[in-house]
């Protein structure tokens, strides 16, 4: 009874909202177009695949305070997966700031489109960077003891997906030149992430029909078509062995509905996975969610699971 009233409160807020204004917001929220950083040094376009692609290539910021190493957190900006350089919109002025603030490398990667590629060609991207963190670790001074994923809407679900899909063969790929290297994560902070692609009207029937998960799979849903839909979902692979997730979702968000963040929650909880989930009321997509307390949030949370 508790989840069906939660659900439907989401749902309600989430279709009162008003939608995103378009040029600069995006997917990624508002950022302005010079965003001001404090960081001791930026790598831009590292070519994490070998392939001198642009859709491969990523950006490292290192802490303004200086040392030998540094965790690291892997941020995904958010397209609906229609974007294949996002990397320098990716919340750099909110969450990368609030974790190199926090003394956290961060690499923000671009990946392929799903005009690019189809799934699960995006998933197989930012595994390859997490290989790419741990073999060149020495030279752009990552401490890979702890490697963590964050992303904001289509990357929040590339974030979670990361984290629930730690052994999943066909999820891995053969991207890069560090397959030798383990593409598992220590944590994952999902920001208003898509993650059951069947209930993204909640407890509605879900309408298909030109959805960027339609475009992301390379057709049109179809019944026959199902285990297409439920592959691109992080839900489908929830197990004990998944890492501690972080989740943040706006109760008015009118793109993602955060009933998709309670049942992450719910199913992390219920795989005995640990997990926290902060419903912001009155916050969108992207809108009124990166206040100084769910940052503050963010980096206690992954404080608290180094710590472990």
């Amino acid at each position: 009874m508790k989840k069906a009233i939660l659900t439907l409160i989401c749902a309600a807020l989430a279709t009162a909202a008003f939608a995103q204004p378009g040029g600069g917001a995006g997917f990624g929220g508002w950022q302005m177009p010079q965003i001001q950083m404090e960081y001791s040094q930026k790598i831009a376009d590292v070519d994490y695949a070998g392939d001198g692609e642009v859709y491969h290539k990523m950006d490292i910021y290192l802490p303004k305070e200086e040392k030998a190493s540094y965790p690291v957190v892997v941020h995904i900006y958010g397209s609906a997966w229609f974007s294949n350089n996002s990397k320098g919109a990716a919340d750099l002025g909110t969450i990368v700031q609030a974790l190199l603030n926090a003394g956290y490398a961060v690499v923000t990667p671009n990946h392929r489109s799903s005009a690019d590629a189809k799934f699960p060609a995006q998933i197989h991207d930012i595994k390859a960077v997490v290989r790419f963190v741990r073999a060149h670790a020495a030279e752009y001074h990552f401490d890979t003891s702890f490697i963590a994923t964050s992303g904001f809407s289509s990357g929040g679900h590339l974030s979670s997906l990361m984290a629930t899909s730690g052994c999943v063969e066909a999820l891995e790929g053969k991207v890069g030149n560090c397959l030798d290297y383990c593409s598992r994560v220590n944590a994952a902070c999902d920001w208003s992430g898509p993650i059951d692609m069947f209930r993204m009207n909640c407890d509605e029937p879900r309408k298909w029909g030109n959805t960027p998960e339609e475009a992301l799979v390379g057709h049109a849903y179809e019944e026959v078509y199902r285990k297409d839909f439920e592959a691109i979902s992080p839900v489908t692979y929830i197990d004990a062995n998944d890492p501690p997730v972080i989740i943040f979702h706006g109760t008015v968000d009118n793109v993602v509905p955060c009933c998709q963040g309670v049942e992450l929650y719910e199913r992390l909880s219920a795989a005995g996975v640990e997990s926290e989930l902060y419903l912001q009321e009155g916050g969108g997509h992207g809108f009124n969610m990166y206040s100084e307390e769910n940052l503050g949030r963010m980096v206690n949370f992954l404080a608290k699971v180094r710590a472990k």
